[in-house]
């Protein structure tokens, strides 16, 4: 299953990034406020980038599985596709229905 916390850091780090950048006038000795905003911007951009390409149900959806053979531990790789059921049923509606016995 999809977990949102990757993009939910992202934005964090790229929030901050632009917070620093923009906003911050603030001066530090030693430290250019600007350029770690702009470090955290750049790298919140590249996680956003990478979660959204990671993000599971753009992909095939795998899973490892550990099946044991002759008392050894085999991995491989088991590809399961999402399905799709479809039922038929049919459905009886009935009108003028007399009303049951008055609840005790």
């Amino acid at each position: 299953m999809w977990n949102p916390m990757g993009l939910v850091v992202s934005l964090i780090l790229i929030a901050a990034g632009a917070i620093l950048i923009w906003a911050v006038t603030a001066e530090v000795a030693g430290i250019s406020i600007d350029a770690v905003g702009w470090i955290l911007l750049i790298v919140g951009v590249i996680a956003f980038l990478l979660t959204l390409i990671l993000w599971s149900p753009w992909t095939t959806r795998t899973a490892r599985r550990t099946e044991y053979v002759d008392e050894a531990p085999a991995r491989r790789r088991v590809v399961e596709r999402p399905r799709r059921v479809v039922e038929d049923r049919e459905v009886v509606v009935e009108d003028d229905v007399a009303p049951g016995p008055p609840p005790p």
